[in-house]
Formats: C-alpha cells, sequence, structure tokens
C-alpha cells in the first residue's frame, strides 16, 4: 500500500507507483470519487474526447428544426 502526507496547503504528492498504475502524468487530471462515507476513489479523468466517439447513435432519419421545436414545446410544457 502507498502513503503520502498532505502539507499546509492541502496538497500531496501521488506516489510514482499509483500514477503509473493510473496512468497520469504531469498536467493530467484526477477525480476524487466517494464511494461511502469517508472513503473516496481516485481516478483519472485522462480520456479524451475522442474516446466518446460512437456512444451516441445517429438517427434513422434526420429530424427537421420543426419536429425538434414540436418536442421540445411538449416535453417542455410537462416540465412545468
Amino acid at each position: 500500500m502507498s502513503t503520502a502526507t498532505m502539507t499546509s496547503k492541502g496538497q500531496i504528492t501521488i506516489p510514482s507507483i499509483v500514477r503509473a498504475a493510473l496512468g497520469v502524468e504531469a498536467g493530467d487530471r484526477v477525480e476524487f470519487v466517494q464511494v461511502e462515507p469517508g472513503r473516496f476513489e481516485l481516478v483519472a479523468a485522462t480520456q479524451s474526447v475522442t474516446s466518446l466517439r460512437g456512444l451516441v447513435r445517429k438517427p434513422a432519419a434526420p429530424v427537421t428544426i420543426a419536429a425538434m421545436n414540436g418536442a421540445i414545446a411538449v416535453h417542455g410544457a410537462k416540465a412545468r
């Protein structure tokens, strides 16, 4: 198990073995995710936007502006 010490400014240095396992380098972002009260996981937030490609499928047929406006009007009215 790796440990780190927090400075008076609230900063820590992530041990090199942990950085290597996460694949993070200087300038990369990490997220702290609460998994239960008092317990967090450190997650590398280094995926590029291009990794999201293909996540949302294209509609079978193009949607017109009028159809979009109609859907917004109907569903927006229900939300109020």
